[in-house]
């Protein structure tokens, strides 16, 4: 999650045992917060036509088990906890026209 630019969609407490064997569901207590379209859930992507957008994804390694936030925190609020307990992170960033 990129500060200060738009924040379309964030997961937190998802990476339950066995993640990324494609046998794996989301954890219960897995949140999914709202977005800047005002509720929860990936929008797409959705660039004016004609134009190209960048799309980054970024994963952080945090020092705590759980950031404290419920479904309805703003992804600044999420991105402030996160960048708070970040101990690494790393993004790979996707092209979209």
């Amino acid at each position: 999650m990129a500060l200060g630019g738009r924040k379309p969609a964030g997961r937190y407490r998802v990476l339950p045992q066995g993640a990324g064997s494609g046998q794996a569901e989301l954890p219960e207590e897995a949140v999914q917060t709202r977005t800047d379209f005002g509720k929860a859930g990936y929008g797409g992507a959705a660039p004016p036509k004609g134009e190209t957008h960048r799309y980054i994804f970024t994963v952080h390694a945090l020092d705590v088990e759980k950031i404290e936030v419920d479904a309805e925190a703003s992804g600044a609020m999420v991105g402030f906890n996160v960048h708070f307990h970040s101990l690494a992170s790393a993004s790979i960033t996707a092209l979209f026209s």
